[in-house]
């Protein structure tokens, strides 16, 4: 039955929770409001609490790395993979960025800091800010993240919402919150996490609205906010600019302090009558949006001088200041990043002194760890990602391995390598080295991780590997490493020759390494297999004793035996040296390495062998010139010679192939052995059989 319109728009209302979008868009009175904070205080959160409950609400682990105990919060993990955003490889800087939330949480001081994400490009702190941002445009839609303004009533039963999303604690004025706090307090139906606490006054517009309405009210506070406020819940958005805002640097001339603090309305400053009028005055800056939120500054230290100052007082105050007009409070979270060249500078600004004493520092390095650079290429490169085309194995780990490398700084361990120390960092263990070995590795490489190749230039050569052989549908590590070696010479980071030469001497490296483990695979794949290796033990037994049985096709690599090959030059030169029976079988005990019918179990022997054993009987072989040509135990060999030369003097031949299934480095191998010299070799050619 083909679906009409009505069909589709009912399957769509069945999908819908009413009952969430009920809750979500709450309104209520400020009585009712005072309930909802009996049951739930942590409503009344500022904006570095919530935040930092945001993160908490998805979970934590504890881990070990080095003997280290490292909290590892999951909202970076698990909920980032929603968005194919996961983070990985940075727990310590994550850590550390959670303990910086908490330590504003609970009023320790830093919630009067700038937060300044400071590493290289692409070393995932755009992601960070812009996971923090989602995480708490969704948190607000949750019971546990419930957040309240407030409205203001106008004319025709229509309401005004106050511009900056204040708290409706707010409300309370100044002289009265003390008495205020204590009595709710005592009301809790439980014990808060955070103390309840006002802070700030009301924006410069309601302020102007809450004096009106008193007035009208004779001063009755209770009564006015009866009549006059309706609190509301409101969800966080960047999009609709409620309480999350995004500001970027732009041209300095078409870009000034009103787009972080608001401007004036000129065309209601003709209807107010005065320009300091509140109400002729636009709270549209991004420091106003994104009060009870968060707002980020992309490459905040590009910004011009005059913006800087901006936040000088946003950050240590909780103030700003627009132009003509009066200070305003807010309550956000400042979060800006930045990469090392705009932060040297500052460092550099003598002027600046005052914003690097408000900033609190947290460095974003890439990822050291072979296996979690690994995983942030597989996000973009997996099978349902990349349709028609065979990603071979080991090709993502190869590019993740050159990656990595450029970011390492040479060990000063004499015995240690740069490959070794990739290793060690990613949990492999090395003979001598240990896990304070480890940790004194790190400790000696400060700056390791902020310096290298980023991981979107990886990205990018992998995709030139994917799309530059459409008639492949596969491809391989050495297409990868050939796009990555020659987008080197173009590659805009590096700014010196010595770093070009380092970086293709490492793909070398990687090379190397890459052959070296396709190898040990091979080796340990044949190893595994045990029918392999019946098959291989009888094939090789076969041609060691000379038995070959029919096959069709290219016969098995042997070693031919040195007898038989001179008997057929021999031939071919019109030579016969030995007479034949009737079957054409040479006479016994003539051959070489010849053995009698239906003895297979007998151990191959050498003519000198047999001398020794049957003294005068050791029968001499004749050539056509009549010489003498017995073999000889222990007498020095000249050469190979032809067949028909006297071989007298030359030294016989010192093998018997023995096989031997032995383990060698952890692998099975099967080897032929030499008995004289005890000397032995891996058997190199082969075919199953």
């Amino acid at each position: 039955m083909t679906a009409t319109g009505k069909t589709i728009l009912g399957a769509l209302r069945n999908q819908l929770d009413l009952g969430q979008y009920t809750k979500v868009h709450w309104e209520g009175t400020f009585e009712q409001y005072l309930d909802i904070i009996r049951e739930n205080p942590e409503v009344t959160r500022n904006a570095y609490q919530r935040l930092y409950d945001m993160i908490l609400s998805h979970g934590t682990e504890e881990i070990y790395e080095n003997k280290e105990k490292i909290t590892r919060f999951k909202f970076f993990a698990q909920f980032a993979a929603r968005y194919d955003d996961a983070i990985y490889g940075l727990d310590r800087t994550l850590m550390q960025l959670g303990n910086t939330f908490k330590s504003a949480a609970y009023g320790y001081g830093t919630e009067r800091r700038v937060l300044l994400l400071h590493g290289p490009v692409g070393s995932s702190k755009s992601t960070i800010a812009r996971l923090l941002k989602r995480g708490l445009e969704e948190y607000s839609r949750s019971d546990d993240g419930m957040v309240c303004s407030f409205s203001w009533k106008g004319e025709n039963d229509t309401w005004i919402k106050d511009p900056m999303h204040g708290d409706p604690l707010q409300l309370i004025p100044a002289d009265l919150r003390i008495e205020f706090i204590k009595q709710l307090s005592e009301a809790l139906a439980k014990p808060p996490k955070y103390p309840i606490q006002v802070k700030g006054e009301l924006c410069p517009f309601s302020r102007y609205i809450f004096n009106d309405r008193l007035q009208k009210y004779n001063g009755d506070v209770s009564a006015m906010l009866e009549g006059e406020v309706k609190v509301y819940r409101m969800v966080l958005s960047e999009q609709d600019r409620i309480g999350i805002g995004t500001f970027q640097p732009k041209d300095e001339k078409n870009q000034d302090s009103t787009e972080l603090t608001g401007d004036l309305n000129y065309r209601k400053i003709a209807e107010y009558g005065s320009d300091s009028d509140p109400r002729a005055f636009n709270f549209d800056g991004e420091l106003n949006i994104a009060n009870r939120g968060l707002v980020e500054f992309i490459e905040v230290l590009k910004l011009d001088v005059a913006f800087l100052y901006d936040l000088l007082g946003a950050s240590q105050e909780h103030k700003i200041k627009p132009k003509k007009f009066a200070q305003t409070d807010i309550d956000e979270v400042i979060l800006g990043h930045t990469n090392e060249p705009e932060y040297r500078r500052l460092q550099n600004n003598e002027f600046m002194e005052a914003l690097r004493d408000r900033t609190v520092k947290i460095d974003v390095p890439y990822v050291t760890r072979l296996s979690d650079e690994i995983k942030i290429y597989e996000k973009s490169f997996n099978p349902e990602k990349v349709l028609g085309k065979h990603i071979a194995p080991h090709t993502i780990e190869v590019a993740a391995m050159w990656a990595v490398l450029t970011r390492l700084e040479q060990p000063k361990h004499a015995s240690l390598t740069l490959l070794q120390k990739m290793k060690l960092y990613n949990g492999k263990t090395l003979p001598g080295f240990t896990e304070d070995n480890i940790v004194e590795l790190k400790r000696e490489g400060t700056n390791e991780g902020m310096h290298g190749i980023s991981p979107r230039y990886i990205q990018d050569k992998i995709s030139n590997a994917l799309v530059a052989h459409p008639e492949e549908d596969n491809i391989n590590p050495f297409m990868v490493l050939h796009e990555l070696e020659i987008g080197l010479r173009h590659h805009s980071l590096i700014t010196n020759q010595d770093q070009l030469q380092h970086f293709k001497e490492l793909l070398q490296v990687v090379k190397q390494e890459y052959e070296d483990v396709v190898k040990n695979e091979v080796q340990r794949a044949i190893a595994a297999d045990e029918d392999a290796l019946q098959r291989l033990w009888r094939q090789l037994h076969r041609q060691r004793q000379g038995v070959h049985p029919a096959r069709k096709g290219p016969q098995p690599l042997h070693r031919e035996l040195r007898g038989a090959r001179r008997t057929a030059h021999a031939q071919r030169r019109g030579e016969d040296r030995h007479s034949r029976g009737p079957q054409g079988r040479l006479p016994p005990r003539d051959h070489e390495l010849h053995r009698r019918p239906g003895h297979r179990r007998q151990e191959v022997r050498l003519p000198h062998q047999r001398a020794a054993d049957e003294g005068t009987r050791a029968q001499a072989v004749r050539g056509p010139e009549g010489h003498d040509q017995a073999d000889q135990p222990g007498v020095q060999r000249r050469g190979q010679g032809n067949s028909g030369k006297d071989r007298r003097g030359e030294r016989p031949i010192d093998q018997v192939l023995r096989l031997q299934r032995v383990e060698r480095h952890g692998r099975a191998q099967l080897r032929r052995q030499y008995l004289r010299s005890g000397a032995d070799e891996e058997v190199g050619a082969w075919s199953d059989g």
